[in-house]
Order: structure tokens, then C-alpha cells, then sequence
């Protein structure tokens, strides 16, 4: 029940800041919306707990594209996208670590992104929290427009199938 509650709550959060941005309820909205409040697990790439390389990693494989396992390695694909022409879909990257690329989430659009934080799991943050504007590295659009608007920029008419249990 509260896995369900969480999913709602998501769902408007991301609705409400994409607004504009990508359109309300893309499959992929959907898909981010499902996995919030998902807990974190150090190595994770299962609905069981994530990362926040195996999070996006889960996200993307949802529409058959393959990421790297590793923050660092999903930031060596796509095309280097400068912050103020991010579009939901893009992975932003951060030095959470003091040594290099080490966080990564997927930008949900008007400021926003997606990623499983290590002390709250899968949730919605803001990049102009002091937090993450600090530690943010760069951008990589990893997504063709066209499947862009398929997944990211069109209404979804289909419920997607997670693969297992949320309870």
C-alpha cells in the first residue's frame, strides 16, 4: 500500500515539474514513477533495491537501451548535453565522491531529476539543491529523438509491466 501511495505521490511530483518539458504520463514517466521510494542497495539492479547506475540502467533497458553498468562508464556514451538544453531522458552525472563521475539520474524536465540516492533510495531531486548544483559534472543525451518521442515526449497508452512484485 505505501509502495502505491509513493507511486501516485511520484507520479504527480513529476508530472507537475515536467510540465512543458516532456509530456504528462510518457512511458517512461510511468516507468520512474512505478520505482520511487524503491530502496537503495549498493549494487543494485533489481525493483529489490538499485543504485544509481542500475536504477538508470533498469529505466533505459524498460525501451530496449542498453547503458554501461557504472556511473563513469554511462557518462562515456551519448552526446555531451550543455545543462541549460537538458530534456527529460538525459542522464546529468555528479562527483559525489571527491574522485571523478560517481552519481548519475535521469533528468524528468523543469529542473528535476530521478536517481536512487544512497540514504532515501529512488526518488525526485532538485539539480539547484546546493547539494547536487555543487557536485554536478555534466549531461549525456543517450536517447535518439525519435526514440525520444516515443518514450519520453509522447503520452503512454499502455501500463508498463515492472517484471515482479512492488510489495
Amino acid at each position: 500500500m505505501k509502495k502505491a501511495v509513493l507511486s501516485l505521490l511520484a507520479l504527480a511530483v513529476i508530472l507537475s515539474f515536467a510540465a512543458g518539458t516532456a509530456s504528462a504520463n510518457s512511458k517512461m514517466d510511468n516507468v520512474i514513477a512505478d520505482l520511487i521510494g524503491t530502496p537503495y542497495k549498493y549494487g543494485g539492479t533489481t525493483i529489490k533495491g538499485f543504485d544509481c547506475s542500475g536504477f538508470t540502467s533498469y529505466v533505459f533497458n524498460q525501451f530496449k537501451l542498453d547503458l554501461p553498468r557504472s556511473s563513469g562508464s554511462q557518462a562515456q556514451v551519448g552526446k555531451k548535453v550543455d545543462k541549460d538544453d537538458l530534456r527529460a531522458g538525459d542522464l546529468v552525472f555528479f562527483n559525489t565522491s571527491g574522485k571523478g563521475i560517481s552519481h548519475v539520474g535521469i533528468y524528468a524536465g523543469d529542473g528535476k531529476f530521478a536517481h536512487s540516492s544512497s540514504s532515501k533510495g529512488v526518488i525526485i531531486s532538485d539539480l539547484k539543491e546546493s547539494y547536487y548544483a555543487k557536485r554536478y559534472v555534466t549531461a549525456r543525451r543517450v536517447m535518439s529523438t525519435e526514440t525520444f518521442e516515443k518514450y519520453a515526449d509522447e503520452p503512454s497508452d499502455e501500463v508498463l509491466d515492472n517484471g515482479g512484485d512492488t510489495d
